[in-house]
């Protein structure tokens, strides 16, 4: 299973970024898993950003994000997506997203429920 992350670039503060992460390979199935992102800034521990359960019905952001980012995936692509809108300085990490088995017990805010990780992508926010 691949998790390929895209999208990351260097803003400046305000400005608005979309992050796509598409699955491929194995055997699973998009649809069983609950997908999330995180970040890590620089000299820090990966942090959630943002999950959608498996039909994208229900969204869960932390506190910082919450108004100014959305989460969304399209199940027929495969794709999970983060619409990140007034960004700020402090928004500025790399990116991750992650594959949660939907089955698996566990809160979607820790990282360690996670399964599958893809390769970060970096937001930079300038002042």
């Amino acid at each position: 299973v691949q998790l390929q992350a895209s999208g990351g670039g260097s803003v400046q503060a305000g400005g608005s970024l979309r992050l796509s992460c598409a699955a491929s390979g194995g055997a699973w199935t998009f649809v069983e898993y609950l997908m999330g992102w995180f970040l890590q800034a620089p000299g820090k521990e990966r942090e959630f950003v943002a999950a959608i359960s498996p039909s994208g019905a229900n969204t869960y952001y932390r506190d910082s994000a919450k108004g100014r980012f959305t989460i969304s995936r399209d199940n027929a692509k495969s794709t999970v997506y983060l619409q990140m809108n007034s960004l700020e300085p402090e928004d500025t990490a790399v990116y991750y997203c992650a594959a949660k088995p939907h089955v698996k017990s566990g809160s979607r805010y820790s990282i360690k429920e996670y399964n599958f990780w893809g390769q970060g992508t970096l937001v930079t926010v300038s002042s």
